[in-house]
């Protein structure tokens, strides 16, 4: 028997399609980012975080080669794109996951125009990419607080050295 694609897959957005389908979310619109590798508690809990400041929420994951850039071990992302974003998509605070081969998200901010910009408490607000657009056209910056101290690479690490 042939089953449909869940439902959730058409949470996906292409870059080029992503101002559009931005337009029909309800606002205010929120706008995070990340690399979001092995989707942990502790990235369940900011998400819900962040969409609750706001009606509607886009995702953009940094691409496989955008994430190597990052410095964070030559075999990260140990998901590949595709599965990291089936696996946002399938989350209930994500109303649109999309991604980025640059360096930063600058683009797709600009693209989006949220009402308002999220990311983790280890980002101050004043350095994260794209807040200076943000507050220009009269939205908000926020820096969520770690409610549970999770680590992916931490996480990596014990799953390798069996602790």
């Amino acid at each position: 028997m042939n089953y449909p694609p869940p439902a959730f897959e058409q949470k996906i957005c292409p870059p080029e399609l992503l101002a559009n389908r931005c337009a029909a979310l309800t606002r205010p619109l929120v706008f995070t980012n990340g690399c979001f590798d092995i989707l942990h508690r502790g990235h369940a809990t900011y998400l819900a975080q962040a969409r609750a400041l706001g009606a509607s929420m886009v995702v953009a994951l940094n691409t496989d080669a955008s994430v190597r850039r990052l410095g964070k071990g030559t075999d990260r992302p140990m998901n590949g794109l595709e599965d990291r974003l089936a696996v946002m998509a399938a989350l209930e605070a994500v109303s649109l996951v999309t991604w980025f081969d640059e360096d930063t998200p600058l683009t797709r901010i600009l693209e989006c125009r949220p009402e308002v910009l999220v990311k983790g408490g280890d980002w101050a607000p004043e350095r994260i990419v794209g807040a200076q657009q943000v507050l220009e056209w009269g939205g908000a910056v926020h820096s969520i607080p770690f409610a549970h101290a999770r680590s992916t690479t931490s996480l990596i690490e014990r799953i390798r050295t069996g602790g």
